[in-house]
């Protein structure tokens, strides 16, 4: 020790509560070490694909013995320093959305082998880049300080902007890849200047630290801390998208690898809301009259601008970027009325819309020819005719994404729908079954285009659908099956799910 100086004290770390994060981010080291230690490129892939599962495993598993202890022995706070309140905080709501992140991680891993051996791009990085994005999702649903959301937010965005400009030899994924880093940039600062901010209010970057202060003081000029918080609600907003800070989605995900595409749409949507969810809820509660029209006006113009634009797409990937932004609406609906019927019909709805979508881009990556560019309607059109088990995969799972009774998507939009109204937002109500009115006429434009005969059929000339015939692959056949299944059990025994998705909205 220097005389005079007094030594530093290190933070506590429960390890346990790091556990998931450590696990997937060791995996993804491990992998990029795989490859430069392996001689024989037959055996890399196999080895990586090996270590990515034990690494998402090991999460599972991590997750699990959380939620047990969680649940028995109350939120657990680590990375704490002296009169910390600490930069994490794993809590039943963390582990409920760590979950998601962990099954839509997964499923794009099994998603992704057959995919990568089709199109030439067996790389191992591409497995570590999604198991180092996955790991940053996990940190955000546990951050409880503003710079750890910041921190978590770029592990997460860098992997996925070159996961989205992976294909090299396709322009439309490096144009996804250029526009999604470019403007996620651009919202990546526009936080950070809004954490500067809310820090210069209140003296503290710490979530529960910002509660308190807000709890025990008046402050007389409250300008600094409205422009803090309404620039971080613009930049968790863009990686939410919604409108108006969704105009990367659909360019985005139709140009980019349709594997990186459904990870995108289920797992940076359940960590971004999370975020959202835990900031505005734990830092800001007091200051909900301010903030909740802001939330409420986004919740609409999502579901219009979601809903609307999608009618006039020809592009199957684009009708379902837009139709996530309309998702993201119905999901703000939960969060704008800020009570916890909401919060838990906001995070069942995450749930459920995770193997919703990525069931409908799995049907896609196995329908479309070698170049993942076919994916207009047209290419489509007869799919369901020549394919019945693939393409009633899809339209059973546009149909559950449009509410119909007996699948997740049903219950999903009710439980929201009930929220709502028993928070009195009636006209949010309103706009919201409108809305839906509106998405179920274009998923069932999908649907009547699947089993519509394609263009010669019938008549002896060739078709022009450039879906191929292609045998669904073990791994693939997985996701199919998994993501079926959930979304109708949901739908025909949601009780189970909805009680987890409850237990699940205590943030204090």
């Amino acid at each position: 020790m220097i005389l005079g100086v007094a030594p530093i004290e290190a933070p506590s770390i429960d390890w346990l509560a790091v556990g998931p994060v450590l696990a997937l981010a060791a995996a993804g080291v491990a992998i990029v070490l795989a490859k430069a230690l392996l001689r024989a490129r037959r055996a890399t892939m196999p080895v990586c694909l090996v270590l990515a599962f034990a690494g998402i495993v090991a999460a599972g598993a991590l997750e699990f013995r959380l939620w047990n202890v969680v649940r028995d022995d109350g939120p657990i706070t680590t990375f704490t320093s002296v009169g910390g309140s600490g930069m994490l905080r794993v809590d039943l709501f963390a582990v409920f959305l760590g979950v998601v992140v962990l099954i839509a991680t997964l499923l794009a891993v099994l998603l992704s082998v057959a995919y990568l051996r089709r199109e030439g791009l067996e790389a191992p990085e591409y497995l570590a880049l999604l198991l180092l994005s996955g790991a940053g999702m996990l940190a955000m649903t546990s951050a409880n300080d503003l710079i750890v959301v910041f921190v978590a937010l770029e592990v997460l965005s860098i992997p996925l902007y070159v996961l989205a400009a992976f294909d090299r030899r396709r322009a439309a994924s490096q144009e996804a890849g250029i526009k999604y880093f470019v403007l996620g940039a651009f919202s990546s600062a526009v936080f950070l200047y809004g954490v500067a901010l809310t820090y210069g209010a209140t003296g503290t970057t710490s979530l529960t630290g910002i509660g308190q202060f807000l709890a025990q003081n008046t402050l007389l000029d409250q300008g600094t801390l409205l422009a803090g918080f309404a620039l971080l609600l613009v930049g968790l907003g863009f990686k939410v998208a919604a409108v108006p800070f969704h105009m990367w989605t659909p360019d985005v995900y139709q140009g980019s690898p349709t594997p990186v595409t459904a990870f995108m749409s289920a797992a940076t949507k359940a960590a971004a809301f999370a975020a959202l969810i835990r900031v505005f809820g734990v830092a800001f509660p007091l200051y909900s009259t301010d903030w909740r029209p802001a939330v409420w006006v986004l919740a609409v113009l999502s579901l219009v601008v979601g809903s609307v634009a999608a009618v006039v797409q020809t592009d199957v990937k684009r009708m379902l970027a837009y139709s996530s932004i309309a998702h993201a609406g119905y999901v703000l609906m939960g969060f704008q009325t800020q009570t916890e019927r909401g919060r838990e019909a906001a995070l069942f709805y995450l749930f459920v819309y995770s193997f919703m979508s990525i069931g409908a881009f799995a049907v896609i990556t196995l329908a479309t020819r070698k170049g993942d560019d076919s994916h207009s309607l047209d290419d489509y059109r007869g799919l369901a005719l020549r394919r019945p088990v693939l393409g009633g995969f899809l339209i059973f799972f546009v149909l559950a994404q449009a509410g119909i009774p007996l699948t997740g998507g049903f219950v999903a939009k009710l439980e929201i729908f009930s929220a709502t109204a028993e928070a009195q937002e009636y006209g949010l109500l309103m706009v919201g079954v409108l809305a839906a009115v509106v998405t179920a006429f274009f998923y069932l434009r999908i649907a009547m285009s699947l089993l519509s005969p394609a263009t010669g059929e019938g008549s002896g000339e060739d078709s022009t659908g450039s879906v191929v015939m292609r045998r669904v692959d073990a791994w693939s056949a997985v996701v199919l099956v998994v993501t079926g299944v959930m979304v109708l059990l949901v739908g025909i025994a949601p009780d189970t799910f909805i009680h987890w998705a409850r237990d699940a909205t205590f943030l204090l």
